[in-house]
């Protein structure tokens, strides 16, 4: 079998709408989001899903639009459509139900028909995905990968722009490097991301130090990595360029609630792919975080479509986890019969 062939899964026929319903609640609650931050409620009923953005959770000084926050409940809405089609249901979905309501992002409903069973042979990856924040040691992602994971941006409606040119790359380091600075100044800003990224190991909410990098003082990094502020009590090690390695931008022709949860989703798609072939990705957010860096980015790269997502991409050794929020604090109002539905618990787990 080829790395890019999707093996038909052997789905798990049988299961009731609201057992359904149950594995996709835990699916979409394992999403990765911002910070670990979780900013999301899901209410499940026995016809449906409702996620809705937990505004109680966004961070607002480091994600003032609710930017990440949307985008971070589109990846928990496309967990829960890998879930249903992994127990053999098509699903039904409204993004933006409410125009009177526009913290509902989505209703979910299971519906009789043919499953896809793309989405499903990603189910068992869902819990071995990774967020990577160390150097890469594996070689570029291939061409023929990189294709693959633009026809699957397609299909989420989301553009998929390898950056490939040197002198883009050369740009990317340079304003990211420039965002940097912009944020570093802020005092505020400094002061929420370290409560963020310092918890401890067992904590169920943000990011714990030990995934962070271990820095006495400047960050030492050609691709201008986030220094989370972690210092010494980062694991991780402190010499991350990765100024040559694959990265990618994933970006929308609108810039509005609708396209950062359709660019949630397709960032997730991505994810769960490389991590099926092998690969795992790392944010590069603060170009696109800071106004004036996103804007030469666009001008640069995009083509009049708007920068949604920087990402790098690679293979890194093994890392430390961020632990997942409870369960209890993410699924409200359900009204369904307990069911198998947990996933299991990934000691090991990254953001």
């Amino acid at each position: 079998m080829s790395e890019l062939s999707v093996p038909r899964p052997r789905l798990a026929g049988g299961h009731s709408r609201s057992h359904a319903l149950e594995h996709a609640a835990a699916y979409a609650a394992r999403a990765p989001s911002v910070h670990n931050s979780r900013p999301w409620q899901i209410s499940v009923s026995p016809s449906g899903m409702a996620i809705r953005a937990d505004r109680t959770r966004q961070l607002r000084t480091l994600d003032p639009r609710g930017r990440e926050l949307v985008r971070s409940v589109g990846a928990a809405l496309f967990n829960a459509r890998v879930a249903l089609a992994e127990r053999g249901w098509a699903s039904e979905i409204t993004r933006l139900p409410d125009r009177d309501d526009p913290d509902l992002l989505a209703e979910v409903r299971p519906v009789p028909g043919s499953p896809n069973h793309a989405l499903a042979a990603l189910a068992p990856v869902v819990v071995l995905r990774r967020t990577n924040r160390r150097r890469f040691t594996a070689p570029n992602v291939p061409d023929a990968a990189l294709r693959r994971l633009t026809a699957i941006a397609e299909l989420e409606g989301v553009l998929f722009i390898p950056v490939v040119d040197d002198g883009h790359r050369r740009l990317i380091t340079r304003l990211t490097q420039q965002a940097d600075a912009v944020q570093n100044a802020d005092r505020a800003f400094r002061a929420q991301l370290r409560h963020r990224t310092t918890r401890a190991a067992d904590d169920f909410d943000g990011v714990p130090a030990r995934v962070g990098p271990s820095v006495n003082g400047r960050l030492h990094d050609d691709g201008a990595l986030r220094d989370l502020g972690t210092g010494a009590a980062g694991e991780l090690l402190s010499d991350t360029s990765d100024a040559d390695r694959t990265m990618v931008l994933l970006a929308t022709w609108t810039d509005d609630q609708l396209a950062w949860l359709r660019a949630g989703e397709a960032m997730q798609h991505v994810q769960l792919e490389l991590t099926r072939l092998g690969w795992v990705a790392g944010p590069l957010p603060q170009v696109i975080e800071v106004p004036l860096t996103r804007t030469q980015l666009r001008a640069a790269l995009t083509w009049g479509a708007h920068p949604q997502i920087l990402l790098r991409i690679g293979s890194p050794a093994p890392i430390p986890g961020t632990p997942p929020r409870q369960r209890s604090g993410v699924v409200l109002d359900r009204q369904l019969p307990s069911g198998p539905a947990a996933l299991p618990v990934e000691r090991t787990a990254g953001g």
